[in-house]
């Protein structure tokens, strides 16, 4: 089975308002998503520092230690989704500028 370079060479110019606004829906999803990690972070993270504040348990160890794992998962989450959101970002810009490259060529 050979692959082709450009599978959607034959729908060229074809391509309608409902496709660029699936890329632009495509975005927003992103920037939703991103958002979701925050505030799962945030939720998180304040848990951990109710934890730790107020010992809710009997133990101050078993809060802090709590408190702090819980703290540290949402730190990492904030991360991945920080670190998710740039990588998708960047492959959607990657992605549009093919496309308007290509669209140029085509063009000429």
């Amino acid at each position: 089975m050979v692959e082709h370079e450009k599978p959607y060479e034959s729908i060229k110019g074809q391509l309608i308002l409902r496709d660029h606004l699936a890329a632009d829906r495509t975005i927003l999803a992103n920037e939703r998503t991103f958002l979701a990690y925050i505030r799962t972070a945030l939720t998180l993270f304040v848990a951990g520092l109710s934890f730790v504040h107020f010992h809710i348990m009997s133990s101050p160890i078993a809060d802090g230690a709590i408190g702090g794992l819980l703290m540290l998962i949402g730190a990492v989450t904030f991360f991945l989704g920080l670190y998710r959101y740039h990588k998708t970002k960047s492959l959607i810009r990657e992605i549009k500028l093919k496309e308007l490259a290509e669209g140029n060529e085509y063009e000429n």
